[in-house]
């Protein structure tokens, strides 16, 4: 994207903040039918193409192929037994587990010989941690492969997916910060996982949580945790990302998103319809900062898609200045002793690789996996990639035979293979 484009979006953005400063509902209308599509990323490229496709096919075929695609991707729909955890401000998080099959000796599952041969898995309890504006359907694919094979459990971090909306933030209009995630999934851990050995693993957000836990609760790693997978996630000093833009636009956008953001937080029944009627703009963003690949399957951006748009924009800006704040290097030391994967793709923009390596620079003995051709969402881009490292990860952590292999299970495109 060109630095005059970065600014003619930044433009745009601008004039939703000055719309908030004067309150007007007629500006607050035109202004976030654009910024509430968007949520302030400047994604000028994405929209250019969005625009001559919204041109060229009538409204009534695009609605018919979203609709389409929602019921040819069965994406998002396997369910396990639900529970309920309580965090300490009494926010309701909601959890779901997938209970390992029985061990029927040689005459295991086709999916369990699959990954991990004949001998069962040593009891041990995988827990998922989604990142921002998605939920615990993100791992759907990882889900499937390790169904029946090992326990798992699922969980939708707070004001996220079908876990209630932050007690602290509605009643006492407290931050949300990194810190309480961590405690957050300390909860669940207490009430889903309360004995037994633990693999943690993370995407994006989800990952600074885990960094958060250790930093809450090191004791709680160094007796429990057997591994640990920081997927597409940071340690820190997520302030100097540039999404991909030329200087100039990273610079509006700091200067003036959490502002914005703020203020379309707001004004939250309005910009919602401003999104509904953008959602072509909208998908055409997701896309550009969820994948990498141009062989995706529709079905699956559509999934990713449906996750992101039903993250509403009051939890949106509520949560974007956690990650700026967001600083847990020092807790990396308490994976140190134990079997670590750190997975990105390589056209990551939201959180690039290079935090990866820089994960995996403090982690000597960890693994480190740069999928090529893989943005953001890499476990739904790549999902044999990352299915077949968490299978390893869970051979080195001694819960699995040695030798387990996956072979290609779930990929959502005709060129992604294991790298």
């Amino acid at each position: 994207m060109s630095e005059s484009s970065a600014e003619a979006v930044a433009d745009i953005v601008a004039s939703a903040a000055a719309a908030s400063a004067a309150g007007a509902a007629g500006s607050w209308r035109r202004a976030t039918g654009i910024a509430g599509a968007a949520i302030g990323v400047l994604a000028a490229g994405a929209a250019a193409g969005v625009a001559i496709e919204r041109m060229t096919v009538g409204r009534a075929v695009r609605r018919k192929a979203r609709l389409a695609l929602d019921a040819a991707g069965p994406y998002g729909t396997l369910r396990g037994t639900p529970g309920k955890a309580y965090a300490d401000d009494g926010t309701e998080l909601y959890y779901e587990v997938d209970e390992a099959e029985p061990d029927h000796g040689p005459d295991v599952s086709p999916r369990r010989r699959r990954l991990f041969g004949r001998k069962a898995p040593a009891p041990v309890t995988v827990v998922f941690c989604h990142g921002y504006c998605l939920s615990q359907d993100s791992w759907h694919f990882q889900r499937a492969a390790l169904r029946g094979v090992v326990r798992t459990v699922h969980w939708d971090q707070r004001s996220h997916g079908r876990s209630g909306r932050g007690a602290a933030q509605v009643r006492d209009r407290e931050p949300v910060t990194i810190d309480q995630l961590g405690r957050d999934l300390k909860a669940v851990l207490d009430a889903a996982v309360p004995d037994g050995p633990v693999v943690l693993v993370g995407h994006s957000m989800g990952g600074m949580t885990v960094m958060a836990l250790a930093a809450q609760y090191p004791e709680l790693i160094r007796d429990r945790v057997v591994a640990t997978a920081l997927v597409g996630t940071s340690s820190g000093r997520l302030g100097e990302v540039n999404f991909g833009l030329p200087v100039a636009g990273v610079n509006v956008v700091r200067r003036i998103l959490p502002g914005v953001l703020k203020a379309l937080g707001q004004q939250a029944e309005l910009v919602e319809k401003g999104r509904r009627a953008t959602a072509e703009l909208f998908a055409g963003i997701i896309k550009r900062y969820s994948f990498a690949g141009r062989d995706v399957d529709p079905a699956v951006e559509r999934f990713a898609e449906r996750m992101i748009e039903s993250t509403p924009i009051d939890v949106v800006a509520e949560f974007y200045p956690a990650f700026t704040d967001h600083d847990k290097t020092d807790a990396l030391a308490c994976f140190r002793d134990m079997p670590v994967l750190v997975l990105a793709g390589v056209q990551d923009l939201v959180t690039p690789s290079e935090h990866s390596e820089a994960i995996a620079d403090l982690l000597p003995d960890a693994e480190l996996v740069l999928v090529p051709d893989a943005g953001h969402l890499v476990m739904l881009e790549h999902p044999e990639v990352v299915t077949d490292r968490l299978a390893d990860l869970l051979t080195r952590a001694g819960a699995v035979p040695a030798g387990a292999t996956v072979s290609g299970y779930g990929s959502t495109s005709s060129t992604a293979q294991p790298r």
